[in-house]
């Protein structure tokens, strides 16, 4: 009845615009059906103020997998001056958060299409709206975690399509433009600067970033002779050195727990601005100034945030979430070798004990937000709400009770396995039960579904002795 029902709105010519989507639990109105991106190509022109709006041209190359007559974008917060299809001019409306364009000719399913957009990209959120532009003391960068890429340009924003991207920005003399990626080409012509990049591996339209600052651009080398570029505001970029320069180690400690680096370069994007978290921008992670700068937090920390950030590089960017409920493989790998890195750095932070604390809060964590595998819906505009301790420290803890309950060998080659499987690819969460039952020999589909979806948490393998900590109970006024 749901494929019936998808193909009617596909092909039904007469009916109002609608909002579609794939589907997904937490987002529903997320990604479209009845196409697959292959790429996208973002040509940006920075004026120079980060409260206008950007010009911008969107073109999107893809395959048709069902006869369109419409095609849905998810796009929010722009003006659409014009749309083409294949060269011809195609009309568009609006419904909900899509942009519903129609052909001058339906597309038969099979089909190379090429849709164009030429509209405006407003880096000024909306009220109670997160994410999409952010902007910076000095300009603009990208947050676009979990469904906000939309509020910049035209995609089909949802992980489970990932495509190659392409990005021009042009901006006046004296800024300097980073996006995902290597760079193809600088271009100088009168008073501005057009800068591309393009990237080697597919990625979701929640991981693009855009840096547009008065920023410089430095570089080293990784393992294996990895470039890596950071990006940082000019006037900063002595006092961050000491944490930049840490990066290549950090690389090659990931890489000694689960395998080669994944993509073709890696660098630490700082943002002159508050934004209260961090971010897994592909190839160019994203932080706040603060975390190295501020001086209460201890070396220790701000070292296992910045693996945090690097390990999402394999855990969420390389292997994607095939929906959001997938999200606890994203956040609880990362939070997992966060924790590693920590207890190598500091004796005093043991990974058992920080998943002992984990395990005292998990059942209060499940009422909260839901088990890790099924987390509760965010708020209408507050994507971040997804992101809450059940799927960190919560999933982390799923981890570590399958390293128990599997043995540290195995657990070991399910990692390593899971990213040589999956790599530049989406999946689920069924996926890798699949892959750890088959690497353990036997099956764990009763194991995940106790850790994953029940509302309390299950008894933690080879330590009966752990238990959950009750709330405080709040005294009579």
């Amino acid at each position: 009845m749901l494929a019936s029902a998808v193909s009617v709105c596909l092909v039904a010519a007469g009916a109002p615009p609608t909002p579609l989507g794939v589907g997904d639990r937490l987002f529903p109105h997320l990604g479209n059906p009845g196409y697959d991106v292959a790429s996208y190509d973002l040509a940006l022109t920075y004026s120079g103020s980060n409260t206008k709006p950007l010009q911008a041209v969107t073109t999107i190359d893809g395959w048709t997998t069902a006869t369109l007559d419409r095609i849905n974008l998810d796009f929010a917060h722009g003006d659409v001056q014009s749309v083409e299809v294949d060269g011809e001019t195609a009309a568009f409306a609006t419904a909900g958060e899509d942009l519903v364009i129609t052909p001058a000719d339906p597309l038969p399913r099979g089909d190379w299409m090429r849709v164009t957009v030429r509209h405006t990209s407003d880096p000024v959120s909306t009220e109670g709206r997160d994410g999409g532009w952010l902007r910076t003391a000095d300009g603009l960068a990208m947050a676009n975690q979990a469904d906000a890429a939309h509020l910049v340009f035209p995609c089909n924003d949802h992980p489970s399509d990932k495509a190659m991207f392409t990005v021009r920005v042009t901006a006046p003399n004296g800024y300097t433009a980073v996006a995902n990626g290597l760079p193809t080409d600088v271009e100088r012509a009168g008073r501005a600067t057009t800068w591309t990049y393009r990237t080697l591996h597919p990625m979701a339209t929640e991981l693009a970033q855009v840096s547009i600052g008065r920023s410089a651009v430095l570089r080293r080398e990784g393992p294996h002779g990895l470039p890596v570029r950071d990006v940082v505001p000019t006037k900063d970029r002595e006092v961050l050195e000491p944490w930049l320069k840490k990066t290549p180690d950090q690389i090659a400690w990931m890489e000694s727990k689960v395998g080669p680096y994944p993509f073709e370069t890696y660098g630490v994007l700082v943002a002159d601005t508050v934004t209260g978290f961090e971010l897994e921008t592909q190839t160019l992670s994203l932080f706040e100034k603060g975390l190295f700068t501020e001086p209460g937090y201890p070396e220790w920390y701000v070292e296992s945030i910045m693996v945090h950030e690097l390990a999402h590089q394999w855990f969420g960017n390389s292997v994607s979430p095939r929906t959001w409920s997938d999200l606890w493989l994203n956040e609880g790998h990362a939070t997992w070798y966060e924790a590693l890195y920590a207890q190598e750095r500091n004796a005093d932070r043991t990974l058992e004990a920080r998943m002992k604390a984990a395990y005292g809060a998990s059942d209060r964590w499940r009422t909260a937000g839901g088990p890790p595998g099924a987390p509760k819906p965010p708020a209408p505009g507050q994507k971040i709400g997804i992101f809450r301790a059940n799927v960190y420290d919560g999933a982390a803890l799923v981890l570590f009770a399958l390293r128990e309950e599997i043995g540290e060998e195995a657990f070991d080659r399910l990692e390593r396995t899971w990213l040589t499987d999956h790599r530049d690819a989406s999946a689920s969460t069924a996926d890798f039960v699949r892959l750890a039952g088959k690497v353990a020999g036997r099956d764990l589909g009763s194991f995940f579904q106790h850790w994953l979806y029940d509302e309390k948490t299950p008894p933690m393998p080879g330590h009966p002795e752990w238990k959950p900590v009750a709330p405080a109970v709040k005294a009579a006024e």
